[in-house]
């Protein structure tokens, strides 16, 4: 496709070229597969943040409130500002206008990320692994002559 046909050129029909232009690079942009495989990698990422969420949330995160004698993690907070009861949930603190620090929270989305950069760091291990093993060896580039040969090389052709 082009303007080989065309009687005119596009700036005379009012064309941006600059517009053309763009398109045609964004069209290249985005048919590399580097685009696309990031696109799928951002959505399978995402589904499964959403599966190490639910392992933190439901797993990971009552097990470590039964072995600190049955504290629930979500709830924990640290009041700054504002009058809020004892045991109060977070959420109801929150809602009474107290300035409150989730630390349960923070903890949770902590573990969460800890999983995550494990897992990211176990999978990008393998990948350099195998592709080391497909790689192929730089062959050595070849030896030229040492210093003493050239010399020799002169010298002979000096005596010549």
């Amino acid at each position: 496709m082009g303007w080989q046909g065309a009687t005119r050129l596009p700036q005379e029909c009012g064309y941006d070229m600059k517009g053309i232009v763009m398109l045609a690079e964004f069209k290249a942009f985005i048919a590399k597969g580097n685009v696309i495989d990031l696109a799928v990698g951002v959505i399978i990422g995402a589904a499964f943040g959403a599966i190490v969420k639910s392992l933190t949330d439901e797993i990971i995160m009552p097990i470590v409130g039964a072995i600190f004698g049955n504290i629930d993690f979500s709830d924990r907070y640290l009041v700054l500002s504002g009058d809020v009861a004892p045991g109060t949930p977070l959420a109801a603190a929150r809602e009474a206008g107290a300035n409150v620090l989730g630390l349960g929270a923070f903890v949770s989305v902590v573990i969460n990320f800890l999983i995550l950069a494990f897992i990211i760091f176990m999978m990008v291990r393998y990948v350099n692994k195998v592709t080391a093993q497909f790689a192929k060896p730089e062959e050595p580039a070849p030896a030229g002559p040492t210093e003493v040969e050239l010399l020799t090389e002169i010298r002979d052709a000096l005596k010549k």
